[in-house]
């Protein structure tokens, strides 16, 4: 099919604003069409993200192609603030493509993170020519995943990263309209490029270079709870008007990976029609949120991990063909979920997640009181403990367990990814738990979390929580991993204060993983309180954390308790295969 190209098309919205379209449509005749909306610059494609199917490959499958820069951002008129107008905007642009004489009438969306966002903000609404959506590395809770977490400490590195960012853009864009924002510019890119250094000032809601400028950072700061701002953002509640198929994609060291898995569940039992819950597919691969090629500083998943490998802009063509064009055997050779089975680094087809043969396991904590450092006493095991007891270490806000790899944006490798976990876990502040080498291999796939019998000398702190497999050399690889802040036990949209001294149940949400721990192989639970800058600090006085600066930060004493009054346990969804290898 030939295509002709137009740049800058004006895409009219209902409020009279004008948002900016390069659109790839047929010279005859009409095709079904793929819309991507960024904030990022739709004239440098902004797609340079390589889970992100070829647009070659796309425009010769037939399709015709509309990016477009969201409101407010590099062509597009208007203000940006995230994620609030994104709504209506999506079901606009779809409605304009439907009616225009080269779209057959069927639209579908693809890409990944904020691209992702925006198709389920747009599925939401009901668009009828909206078709299919293929969603990576994203969330439907915008609280959650990005900017906070499940546990409801702040994603600091990724929040001081993409608002320098998005600011230097916005500040780009006023420069370019006459407007005396040079200065803003520098600040802004050296920030955008050194972010790290924002990190460390306190208090967080006044780094000068985010606060002068203002706009949705001091509404972030402003709302550390789950409160009625975030709500507003949230979609699982409107799963129910979603009635298009989901091809949902993640990995398991992207900073999405609980939200990609959560709205996969959610949707299939919820999503407001039987074609969209039945529809919904599922991919994860060994990939962080930036990078699908699997390949690490210290660990590499083989030649099969990458997304080009896969043939993941194939599947792209596959799910459209199915669902904009018709075609009903487009995926009958596509398993519904397709994962990426870490230690044994293959990718595996299975018809349902969690998997149907799950086997919820407890790997009870016990020591003689010194599981500090991977040296101590710390033992997982799966018999229940006789004996009660204890283990103790000091959180220091002034001395944060810094980041070692992870689920999260990758700022630098350190930060991101599957690292060797044996510098962190010399720390006394680091309690390890560990099972005796492995006889036999043990598949661990699906989510995981570890509940906690926790007590501390101050009324707030935070609780973290890591799975790491410890290879027969001693190498620690990080495998998921999650943070509590103890005020939001009870939930994220209020805060209790702890009671010093007073033993408190607490389950931290650890995500999900796939990956068999090979016979001569240690899993191994690693529990602190920070893990900086990938979450903030908690001050530990129950205060607002935003607002405090270091001379108000105290150390916690923190104690995680154990035996048969109370079971500390890590809960792994342990799969019976015997033909791991």
């Amino acid at each position: 099919m030939q295509h002709l190209y137009e740049i800058d098309v004006r895409v009219p919205m209902r409020d009279g604003v004008a948002l900016a379209a390069n659109v790839w449509r047929p010279a005859e005749g009409t095709a079904p069409t793929l819309l991507v909306r960024l904030p990022y610059g739709k004239d440098a494609l902004g797609l340079g993200h390589d889970v992100m199917p070829s647009l070659l490959a796309l425009l010769e499958a037939g399709y015709a192609l509309v990016v477009q820069d969201c409101r407010g951002t590099h062509r597009s008129e208007g203000e940006f603030v995230p994620h609030m107008a994104d709504r209506a905007d999506g079901e606009d642009t779809v409605a304009w493509i439907a009616g225009q004489p080269w779209s057959d009438g069927a639209v579908g969306m693809y890409g990944p993170s904020y691209l992702g966002m925006v198709q389920w903000e747009t599925a939401a609404t009901g668009a009828p020519a909206l078709r299919a959506i293929a969603p990576a590395f994203t969330s439907i809770d915008n609280y959650e995943a990005p900017w906070y977490g499940p546990g409801g400490a702040l994603s600091l590195s990724l929040v001081t990263m993409w608002n320098a960012m998005m600011y230097a853009a916005d500040a780009q864009r006023s420069l370019a309209a006459g407007e005396d924002t040079a200065s803003q510019v520098q600040q802004f890119g050296q920030a955008f490029l050194f972010p790290e250094q924002l990190n460390g000032v306190l208090p967080t809601a006044e780094v000068p270079v985010l606060k002068a400028y203002g706009k949705w950072w001091d509404d972030w700061m402003a709302h550390p709870s789950h409160d009625g701002y975030w709500d507003a953002m949230e979609l699982t509640s409107e799963l129910k008007n979603v009635t298009v198929p989901a091809l949902n994609i993640g990995g398991w060291y992207d900073l999405y990976i609980g939200q990609t898995v959560r709205t996969y569940t959610t949707a299939r039992q919820e999503a407001g029609s039987a074609q969209a819950r039945e529809g919904q597919r599922l991919i994860i691969g060994p990939w962080d949120h930036l990078s699908s090629t699997g390949v690490y500083p210290d660990r590499s998943f083989g030649p099969l991990a990458s997304a080009q490998m896969l043939g993941l802009t194939g599947l792209h063509v596959k799910f459209f063909d199915r669902w904009l064009r018709g075609d009903a055997t487009a995926l009958d050779d596509v398993a519904p979920v397709k994962i990426f089975v870490m230690g044994i680094d293959q990718w595996r087809d299975e018809q349902q997640w969690p998997l149907p043969d799950t086997r919820w396991t407890d790997f009870h904590l016990t020591s003689a009181g010194h599981a500090n450092t991977a040296g101590g006493d710390g033992v997982l095991t799966t018999e229940a403990s006789i004996g009660a007891g204890h283990d103790t270490y000091l959180y220091d806000p002034r001395r944060p367990v810094p980041t070692a790899g992870g689920a999260s944006m990758p700022v630098t490798l350190e930060l991101c990814g599957p690292v060797d976990q044996r510098t962190v876990a010399a720390r006394e502040d680091v309690l390890c738990f560990a099972t005796p080498v492995l006889e036999e291999a043990v598949e661990v796939t699906g989510p995981v979390s570890v509940t906690l019998f926790v007590s501390s000398s101050a009324v707030d702190t935070d609780f973290t929580a890591k799975l790491v497999d410890v290879f027969p050399d001693g190498k620690a690889i990080n495998l998921c991993d999650g943070i509590l802040r103890a005020r939001y036990r009870g939930g994220l949209a209020s805060e209790e204060l702890m009671e010093p001294g007073t033993v408190y149940e607490i389950t931290i949400d650890m995500t999900a993983t796939s990956n068999v721990f090979l016979p001569g192989h240690r899993i191994r639970l690693d529990v602190s309180s920070s893990n900086f800058p990938r979450y903030d600090r908690n001050t530990n006085t129950g205060g607002v954390i935003a607002r405090e600066g270091e001379e108000q930060m105290i150390a916690a004493i923190n104690h995680i308790h154990h035996g048969p009054n109370h079971p500390s346990r890590l809960v792994l969804p342990v799969i019976d295969r015997k033909d791991q290898s």
